[in-house]
């Protein structure tokens, strides 16, 4: 399936439905008196965010979405039947904004969340709302309201524990396919990775989503290459593991994928580049001890971030890294518990 994180659609929720003009006309009974009934409601429509979706591809072959009007009213007060509720699914994590990308009109963030994004139209009146002491035969009805249209833009950003950044052929698709249940694809050539895969680790009973994120390159925070559009699923991780290919030049490996962050962070007001991370030395099966510990020595000069060292493709090292991971999570466990305590805890 394609990867689609972007999409705008129109949405249209239902009409009410026309009040009715009737009269009640019944044997023996000569001015029986109005009986038309009102219009049914017009249909809502609601977004739901599920979990069995990674794409918004299917938005691609129909943007339009039109909910159902309500009936119209009937003879004997019958009210017209109301329009059957529209409900549109779309992934987790899917940020709806208005049609001018101004404005978030709301974050589907969590799985089983529902939100109204537009309002049916109300039923219009039956001439028996009309009759009075001066107008015993009302022969008027309203017709119903129209109900709410909008555009909006779909923007799906990915939900993850931790995100794979680097360089493209650093090995990300190799990891992720290696200590997760994904199946990314992989090849030795520059972006192998074109859209961003989930796969779930399961490590001492903690089920820990790790995203494979396509590769960034030098001026990708504007744009450039497969540019901001996927750095901005990176900003809802909450920790990274940055892998740096053993075999290029680590110091400007590192400081590349550093600074696109800090400008997207700085650009955007986010602040990726103070989350947890990782930094994974990988393919290192291709160097000898003396070339592995002479690029050692210049990562542990860049990052006071925890350094590991594997080869993905030969899975050596994986224990490290899972240990590493691990620590990181109860890092932020910790964390969060602490600022709960803070937060509940009585003054004085």
């Amino acid at each position: 399936m394609r990867f689609l994180d972007s999409a705008k659609i129109y949405i249209k929720a239902g009409d009410g439905g026309r009040g009715c003009v009737s009269f009640r006309r019944e044997k023996f009974i000569e001015f029986g008196g109005p009986d038309g009934g009102n219009g049914g409601l017009g249909a809502d429509v609601y977004f739901k965010a599920v979990d069995n979706m990674n794409t918004l591809i299917d938005f691609r072959y129909r943007q339009h979405f039109v909910a159902k009007n309500g009936r119209g009213g009937a003879g004997r007060n019958r009210t017209g039947e109301q329009g059957e509720d529209l409900i549109i699914e779309i992934p987790v994590g899917t940020v709806i904004m208005d049609e001018f990308k101004e404005h978030i009109i709301v974050d589907m963030n969590e799985a089983g969340k529902v939100f109204k994004i537009a309002q049916g139209g109300i039923g219009g009146k039956g001439n028996a709302h009309f009759k009075s002491s001066t107008n015993r035969a009302p022969r008027m009805a309203q017709t119903g309201t129209e109900g709410e249209e909008l555009w909006v833009w779909l923007e799906l950003e990915i939900l993850a524990d931790i995100g794979l950044i680097g360089l493209p052929n650093a090995g990300k698709s190799t990891l992720i396919s290696t200590i997760t249940n994904s199946k990314s694809k992989i090849g030795n050539y520059a972006f192998t990775t074109l859209k961003p895969s989930l796969g779930v680790l399961v490590y001492k009973e903690k089920q820990i989503v790790i995203a494979d994120l396509p590769g960034l390159i030098e001026g990708a925070s504007e744009g450039i290459g497969l540019g901001a559009r996927f750095l901005s699923h990176v900003k809802r991780c909450k920790a990274f593991i940055h892998i740096i290919d053993a075999t290029s030049d680590i110091k400007k490996s590192y400081k590349t994928i550093e600074k696109e962050i800090a400008n997207y962070d700085e650009d955007t007001n986010n602040s990726i580049s103070q989350k947890p991370q990782i930094v994974v030395l990988n393919k290192i099966d291709l160097l000898d001890e003396d070339e592995l510990q002479e690029q050692m020595k210049i990562l542990k000069k860049l990052t006071k971030s925890p350094i590991i060292t594997i080869s993905a493709l030969q899975k050596e090292g994986m224990a490290n890294l899972f240990h590493a991971i691990e620590d990181i999570f109860d890092g932020l466990d910790s964390s969060k518990k602490a600022e709960e305590k803070t937060e509940w805890s009585p003054l004085g």
